[in-house]
């Protein structure tokens, strides 16, 4: 049910409560910070907004009509509910600012969240402050919305490709996805790339449904390949299960650069290069409500996150 046009605000019923208290326009004037031509008008606005006579002014003081006797027990009542709410929404805030909970895709979580969370950590300490809980989740991508949308986590992060519906999003990081066989595959010995067909009739070692590098592949190989995707040679619900399958020869993967750098730098692992396919994708934070972040802890994070993105761009730069 909709208030009327004619409930007035609760600083209009401070005043009155104010001249209640004091019988006179400028000590009530002066209790809500307000002059007396202030608080003269507040009243003639409030008897307008309302249709009842309120305040009876006199030479020697003012006194409430008995219609504004009853309005202001109302009054007080409502007064005392609303400072109610009002400090309950400071704790709110207050949570906000030192509490957040997280919960991120696999790639996120493992290779990328821990470096974020720690440099966070130590900027907001160097500041004399203190550094705000983060409670963590891993899940897949699909959860991942789920519980963003179910209001089970403030800040998601996924790898799957595009903006999920109904949530705002933000681009927090680049990373590319590769083939990758042990040393001794036929893949690893060839000497040219692969075509996106030869890959999509090949079974491979994949993540779970629902995973976001599944789904991002998923829809990379279709924009380039009318091949059907073969049925999966093994699925596997972690990045690390998938890669110790791959070093156990049962079939090639497609997983993240970052999930398998130091196996491709000593050799355990070896990329191949696919024809005409571009795995590049953003890693996504998303969230819920307004384009901004929300204020706290999530927006000091999401912050904190793009100030690294910026610094190792310098970096990369200056090389």
């Amino acid at each position: 049910m909709l208030l009327s046009a004619r409930m007035p605000d609760l600083s209009s019923l401070e005043v009155l409560l104010a001249i209640a208290r004091t019988g006179s326009l400028s000590a009530a004037g002066r209790e809500c910070g307000l002059t007396q031509q202030a608080v003269s008008a507040r009243v003639a606005a409030l008897e307008r907004q309302t249709g009842v006579r309120m305040v009876i002014r006199t030479k020697t003081g003012s006194r409430l009509t008995e219609h504004g006797v009853v309005v202001a027990q109302w009054a007080d009542r409502l007064l005392d509910v609303a400072l109610e709410v009002d400090a309950a929404l400071a704790t709110l805030r207050g949570d906000s600012k030192t509490r957040v909970r997280v919960i991120a895709s696999q790639t996120v979580a493992e290779q990328l969240l821990p470096r974020w969370l720690v440099t966070w950590r130590g900027a907001v300490t160097e500041q004399g402050e203190r550094a705000p809980d983060v409670v963590l989740q891993v899940a897949n991508s699909e959860r991942v919305v789920a519980a963003i949308r179910a209001d089970e986590a403030d800040l998601g992060f996924v790898e799957s490709p595009g903006v999920p519906r109904g949530l705002r999003s933000s681009i927090v990081a680049r990373d590319e996805l590769v083939v990758v066989v042990p040393p001794g595959h036929r893949w690893a010995r060839r000497g040219q790339p692969i075509t996106p067909d030869e890959l999509a009739r090949t079974a491979l070692v994949t993540r779970e449904e629902g995973s976001g590098t599944r789904n991002f592949l998923t829809g990379a190989l279709g924009r380039v390949s009318s091949t059907p995707p073969a049925a999966p040679a093994l699925e596997l619900s972690t990045a690390a299960a998938v890669r110790a399958a791959v070093l156990a020869d049962a079939g090639p993967a497609v997983m993240s650069r970052l999930t398998v750098a130091d196996d491709l730098d000593l050799g355990r692992l070896r990329e191949v290069k696919v024809d005409g396919l571009t795995l590049c994708r953003g890693l996504r934070a998303v969230w819920m409500g307004a384009r901004t972040p929300p204020a706290g802890a999530v927006r000091d994070l999401l912050s904190h996150i793009a100030t690294v993105a910026r610094s190792a761009r310098l970096a990369a730069g200056s090389r």
